[in-house]
């Protein structure tokens, strides 16, 4: 069973000042701001009832207090302390009640709270101060008990999707749709890893990754939060989310929980082949290769993925039957920027961004030579972003047709080195091509022939050469006349004919191609 993140409101573990002013209780006492005005989102952590004139000492931040100022009347010294006490404690607000000690607000408490910015309510009417101190502080208590809770509800649904084997793709889509705003994993260097949520708003984020990376985190209060990742005294990524529309606490209670949830993923996960990076890599390449999603929105992902692609020279590659580490290994070592992700079929992808001043077709052989038993098979470079899906699947072709049994080929490979086989390999799908290849190939396609189809493949490659063909296949020369003997026969053909032993050839090509 699947589970499922809803979305829940956004919720504040504490009140503002002028949310505590809107309660119905006190609007009964017709609250009046006479200071500090500008102030009136500070969050009021709890209400204290104070008259001392030291009462800073008694605070610990955060409060608004509530005073009838009765030890205050007639001193305007001891007016002004209380004043300064409540803004050194950084209390949240101060509420006079209007009354005996003082019919009017007084001057001096006013221009003081002006001056140190500090809210200043007066309430017109007589009014219980306990009420207010026993709805408010109910009120916090019950925000934070639902804050809590929120919490407890976001991480038992996202370790539920974990347990449930989950990819990391499925909680960042989770928490992105509870936060309503796009999620960012990077890791320690700002490259992007892995994104979630709206596909245009996270574009709209990858397309200015580069300020957002450096400025983002400053002030969470614009909705930029983020969350570290790591374990075991060491962090290795972040999670952030992009233009959180909630309250700062709620947004930071959310961050903490996907991270935790990001990095217990990790944790078991992590006898995975593939890293996140490596997958973020594999989606980036396999999107370019496939040509399902236009270039123009893969460029935000491969510049977050730190790809430079302004005023680059792209060169796709494609090595078969190569560890994708390895590669990485020799990019870095020769000071290559690209990135390395494997594909379907033992073929790993390679995307190069040369300086346009670079001779590329040197990088590649330099690259090349530092591999050892395989072919690079390599695509002309590209200078427009927009032509590097063709290119990448122009890489992918040639290699495929590499595979298929090309003898005696160049370190790197292009699409002139595979002359008829890849044309044969982009027929292979015709129905006229296929049934040619089992009308030519008939003789062979069943039974015994299997062996023979195998001497046909490494005679017609090596261009009809009976010496190699022998030593390949560690036969005698007349075992090998006796088995082209055989498989003229099967086939009714005289190889030594240019134009029948070309028919077949193209015939052995496709029905390779069609296997592959």
């Amino acid at each position: 069973m699947s589970t499922t993140l809803e979305p829940l409101e956004p919720l504040e573990p504490t009140l503002s000042v002028r949310q505590v002013l809107m309660l119905e209780r006190v609007l009964a006492g017709e609250p009046e701001v006479v200071a500090g005005a500008s102030q009136l989102d500070r969050a009021v952590r709890w209400v204290h009832v104070a008259e001392a004139a030291d009462v800073g000492v008694m605070l610990s931040g955060g409060e608004m207090v509530l005073t009838t100022g009765v030890l205050l009347a007639g001193d305007e010294s001891k007016q002004a302390e209380y004043i300064q006490s409540l803004h050194r404690a950084e209390a949240a607000a101060v509420v006079l009640g209007l009354g005996r000690a003082f019919p009017a607000p007084p001057d001096v408490m006013r221009r003081a709270a002006e001056r140190c910015g500090l809210p200043m309510v007066v309430l017109h009417r007589p009014f219980p101060f306990a009420e207010l101190t026993e709805e408010v502080q109910a009120r916090l208590v019950q925000r934070k008990f639902a804050a809590v809770s929120m919490s407890e509800a976001v991480r038992t649904a996202l370790t539920g999707l974990i347990t449930a084997g989950a990819p990391l793709q499925r909680l960042l889509d989770q928490i992105a749709h509870h936060s309503g705003c796009p999620v960012v994993v990077t890791n320690l260097a700002h490259r992007v890893l892995a994104t979630a949520g709206e596909r245009s708003a996270v574009d709209d984020v990858l397309r200015d990754w580069e300020r957002i990376a450096r400025q983002a985190g400053g002030n969470e209060g614009d909705g930029w939060i983020r969350a570290e990742l790591g374990g075991r005294g060491e962090r290795w990524g972040q999670i952030m989310l992009c233009g959180y529309r909630g309250d700062t606490a709620t947004g930071r209670l959310l961050a903490d929980r996907a991270a935790e949830a990001l990095v217990l993923h990790r944790m078991l996960g992590g006898t995975s082949a593939h890293t996140w990076e490596e997958q973020s890599a594999q989606s980036l390449l396999t999107d370019l290769v496939s040509g399902v999603v236009p270039a123009r929105q893969l460029l935000p992902r491969a510049r977050a993925a730190g790809l430079p692609v302004n005023r680059r020279t792209f060169v796709p590659l494609v090595v078969r039957d190569a560890d994708p580490a390895e590669l990485d290994r020799v990019l870095r070592l020769l000071g290559l920027p690209g990135i390395v992700a494997e594909l379907a079929d033992g073929a790993t992808a390679v995307l190069l961004s040369l300086a346009r001043d670079q001779d590329a077709a040197v990088l590649v052989a330099n690259f090349a030579a530092r591999l050892t038993g395989t072919v690079v098979a390599a695509a002309d470079p590209r200078t427009a972003w927009e032509d590097v899906p063709a290119g990448m699947r122009e890489a992918r072709h040639v290699a495929d047709a590499v595979a298929s049994g090309v003898l005696d080929l160049p370190p790197v490979v292009r699409l002139k080195d595979v002359h008829l086989r890849g044309l044969v390999r982009l027929l292979r799908e015709d129905p006229h091509v296929q049934s040619f290849a089992e009308r030519e190939l008939d003789g062979l396609l069943c039974g015994a022939g299997e062996d023979l189809l195998a001497v046909l493949r490494t005679y017609l490659a090596t261009g009809r050469n009976k010496s190699r063909t022998a030593q390949l296949h560690h036969v005698s020369r007349p075992a090998l006349y006796r088995r082209l003997e055989a498989i003229q026969g099967r086939l009714g053909v005289d190889l030594d004919d240019f134009e029948q032993a070309a028919s077949v050839h193209i015939a052995l090509l496709a029905h390779d191609a069609q296997q592959s």
